[in-house]
């Protein structure tokens, strides 16, 4: 088991992936277009939700990332903590898998990746 990295994710990240990625999707940075979408507010980008990912693969691992595949799980909120918890699947082949998820355990994206060995 990899260190546990813990994150909140917040609005200003939120603003300043989409002014970066291009996606200014309203549900993402207006909250009252989120509520009329149907979401009780904004919600993260689930790119932005697997950078998180990524960025504890590299805090975890030396070797460089070849290979990351994600799937959400659930829509992350702005102000929602994060747990980002990962794992050795096989050390050897370097490969192990990723998990983000909130306080009450709801997970939010599971992953599996690859590092160069």
């Amino acid at each position: 088991m990899f260190n546990l990295i813990q994150w909140t994710i917040k609005q200003e990240d939120i603003e300043s992936y989409a002014h970066a990625s291009g996606d200014h999707n309203p549900i993402h940075t207006d909250a009252e277009y989120a509520k009329k979408a149907g979401l009780p507010g904004c919600i993260a980008h689930g790119m932005l939700v697997m950078a998180l990912g990524s960025r504890a693969i590299d805090e975890w691992c030396a070797e460089p990332l070849t290979s990351y595949d994600a799937r959400f799980q659930a829509m992350t909120y702005p102000g929602e903590p994060l747990a980002i918890k990962g794992s050795w699947i096989d050390e050897e082949a370097g490969k192990g898998s990723v998990t983000i998820e909130n306080e009450a355990g709801e997970v939010k994206m599971k992953g599996f990746f690859t590092v160069k060995r």
